[in-house]
């Protein structure tokens, strides 16, 4: 997706967000993320700010949580920091390092534990107690301890595996050699490596006293200093660290997390002095509020107040989901604004052809980061209408020369929120929304939807497969970092090379090197390029003649087939072959093939029908040839799993006592089950509840074996 979709689309509140707007604002999300991600992570050089950067998760997931179809594979919330380097030894954490769900309203924090009582099935009046501790602005990392004694540290990475940092993290004080008494046999702690305020500037000042590059934060000198290849470096460096949580353990000491963390202390592992016990939502906001009042003070970076369910059976029965548990959630600070004047509005066109608005701002800086660009989502957002045809800003339009006020939240690049009409300048004149895409000249329209009776916000071009910004767009997902993840082969070598002729289709990458052979323009003749560069181009290329079968299907670009839903299509196909067999076969009249891809869960006819469409394409069909001839995608991995329902699929219905529906869901999955919303032919399992009805029914009719609850529970132990 173009820069600007991405801004327009990532200014526009999630509510207004059409369907087609927010598949290609979470594609654009993905990018961007990515991209952060690995400045943040492997290189220990952010370009905005953590506010900015946790803006970023909060759009994707509030988008996400409005259209739970759209969850792409490849989706921020499905992943968790960023590969290790290749710097350092690689570390497989036994338990996954998972990242947290932001919360950014107190109204998102009652949705939270409204989520966890549905979840749960509590009755009304039932509290839930939450243990509350700030969010330290630091590096996640986990320290392994075996017969008490300190065996080896890791970066959190990816959250499966991170970097061996064993002799760096030795170095700090904060880090007991041994624990104290009492402690399990094998436990990892996990905490957060920071450095303080006042350490930051003394570590700066003597950098640039020795004509060092100056670290940009607290955190990115935390960051950069424990990923010292030399320890005795790390020894120099103001680290700190606090713990506050475990993954692997050979016992668990405690039924709640406020007594693991006084176990914490008990072994000499230094714990947040403003972790507090709360015994229900108000009083863990008013903690909030008590601990952001005190933030300036504090004396080292935090961006937020960590909730924690913390009766630790609670926990294990509400478990966890993508990337994050379903027991925790980050409240994060509220988001820096800034006034500057909007100098000028550029149109971008995206990968599906949508013509986004982009504010060319006066510089300014807000919380430390300059901003020069932000969005204005679509034309109707420009004019000051929202997406049910409501005044938004008091109907206040925004012009070219307008002072505006902006927020970094949503996005790297931040949003429009109002006008100050008093500083208007005399000649400013209403903006004009192109009806004609300034890529290719084609019209630019705005479909009608003649079943709901909306007309889209967005306006797109119809030149199709003619408009070079729309296929150059293509290809950007195509290599992205959730598809095919080809090294050296970012977006601006994509454009360069469309630019020039070498590529124009998905599959031309992959015949790059044979016509490079008999070529007279060899590319390492380009600029920037040399031998050893295009040698590793082509070899990451060979590398994705492999490719994980959900990499495949979200590289393709399928409308409404994001991530998550790339990753639910090959884990119930399980081959390629059969995705596309079952695609083109689901096409015309309804059907067992129909049914099948329609009933996949957390599929539906929407994403059903882009999946049938896409296959219906006969230029579709080409280039799909061209590239299984040069690529083979992998089987998709089955859950290894003993469980008696492993590779099975199975059908709730009805009223369940014991566990909440979604509780019973998250189970089958975890043992590897696939849970489908209806009965057919290929249900194995019907678990059938207190008024079930016509999946009962039909279940009878197709033989399908058929349990209650109790027998449920005793199948899967």
């Amino acid at each position: 997706m173009a820069k600007a979709d991405a801004a327009a689309l990532a200014d526009k509140p999630a509510e207004t967000l059409t369907l087609e707007e927010a598949r290609e604002e979470l594609a654009r999300l993905v990018a961007e993320i990515g991209a952060h991600d690995k400045r943040y992570y492997e290189e220990d050089a952010p370009t905005i700010s953590d506010a900015a950067y946790d803006a970023l998760r909060q759009r994707n997931a509030a988008i996400e949580a409005r259209y739970p179809e759209l969850k792409r594979a490849d989706s921020p919330s499905e992943k968790i920091g960023a590969k290790p380097s290749g710097r350092f030894a690689k570390v497989r954490h036994a338990v996954p390092m998972l990242s947290l769900d932001n919360a950014f309203e107190e109204a998102d924090v009652h949705d939270f534990l409204a989520r966890i009582r549905r979840f749960l099935g509590l009755k009304e009046g039932e509290e839930v107690a939450l243990l509350a501790e700030p969010k330290i602005d630091g590096l996640s990392a986990s320290l392994r301890y075996e017969n008490g004694v300190f065996r080896r540290g890791a970066t959190r990475g990816d959250g499966t595996e991170g970097e061996d940092v064993t002799a760096n993290l030795r170095t700090l004080g904060d880090v007991p050699e041994k624990l104290g008494k009492g402690a399990p046999e094998v436990i990892e702690i996990r905490g957060e490596v920071y450095m303080s305020h006042a350490d930051f500037e003394a570590l700066n000042a003597r950098m640039e006293k020795e004509g060092e590059r100056l670290f940009a934060n607290p955190r990115n000198g935390a960051a950069g200093s424990l990923r010292q290849l030399d320890p005795a470096v790390t020894a120099r460096r103001p680290l700190r660290f606090f713990a506050y949580g475990w993954g692997e353990t050979s016992e668990v000491p405690a039924k709640t997390q406020w007594e693991m963390m006084q176990a914490f202390r008990d072994w000499g592992l230094p714990t947040n002095p403003f972790m507090k016990l709360c015994a229900d939502v108000e009083e863990a906001l008013a903690h909030y509020r008590d601990i952001e009042a005190e933030r300036a003070r504090l004396g080292y970076d935090i961006d937020g107040v960590v909730y924690k369910v913390n009766e630790l059976a609670l926990q294990e029965r509400l478990g966890f989901v993508s990337r994050s548990p379903r027991w925790a959630i980050a409240h994060k600070f509220p988001a820096e604004k800034a006034t500057t004047v909007l100098q000028g509005i550029d149109i971008q066109v995206g990968r599906t052809g949508a013509l986004t608005p982009v504010a060319r701002l006066a510089p300014v800086t807000v919380g430390g980061v300059v901003v020069k660009h932000a969005t204005l989502h679509n034309e109707d957002y420009i004019k000051g209408i929202g997406r049910d045809g409501e005044k938004i800003r008091d109907g206040k339009d925004i012009r070219e020369g307008d002072t505006v006020l902006i927020q970094r939240a949503g996005d790297v690049i931040p949003q429009v929120l109002d006008v100050d009409l008093s500083r208007r300048p005399k000649d400013a004149e209403p903006y004009v929304f192109p009806d004609k895409c300034p890529v290719c000249g084609s019209d630019a329209v705005r479909e009608h939807d003649p079943k709901s009776g909306r007309t889209d916000a967005v306006r797109r071009c119809t030149g199709g497969l003619v408009c070079e910004a729309q296929a150059m767009e293509r290809l950007k997902h195509f290599v992205s970092r959730a598809a095919f993840d080809i090294e050296g082969l970012g977006a601006k070598q994509v454009e360069a090379f469309w630019r020039d002729g070498l590529i124009k289709h998905p599959s031309d990458i992959f015949t790059l090197a044979e016509r490079e052979r008999t070529s007279l323009k060899k590319l390492k003749d380009r600029e920037g390029w040399g031998e050893t560069s295009v040698k590793n181009l082509f070899a990451a290329i060979d590398e994705r003649r492999q490719i994980a079968l959900a990499r495949f299907i979200y590289g393709l670009g399928i409308r409404h087939v994001g991530e998550t839903n790339a990753r639910r299509l090959a884990r119930h196909y399980g081959t390629f072959a059969a995705f596309m067999e079952g695609a083109r076969a689901a096409g015309g009249e309804a059907g067992p093939a129909w049914q099948e891809l329609n009933d996949i869960d957390g599929i539906g006819p929407v994403v059903a029908e882009a999946v049938v469409q896409f296959f219906a394409e006969a230029h579709n069909i080409e280039e799909i040839e061209k590239l299984l001839r040069e690529v083979t995608p992998q089987e998709a991995e089955r859950v290894q799993s003993t469980s008696p329902v492993a590779g099975k699929t199975v059908v709730f219905t009805g009223a369940l006592e014991k566990m909440t529906r979604d509780e019973a869901k998250a189970m089958a999955e975890r043992l590897g089950a696939k849970v489908s919303g209806s009965v057919s032919a290929r249900t194995d399992l019907l678990v059938a509840g207190p008024g079930a009805g016509s999946k009962l029914k039909k279940a009878a009719e197709l033989g399908v074996e058929v349990i209650d609850e109790d027998a449920w529970l005793k199948l899967v132990g």
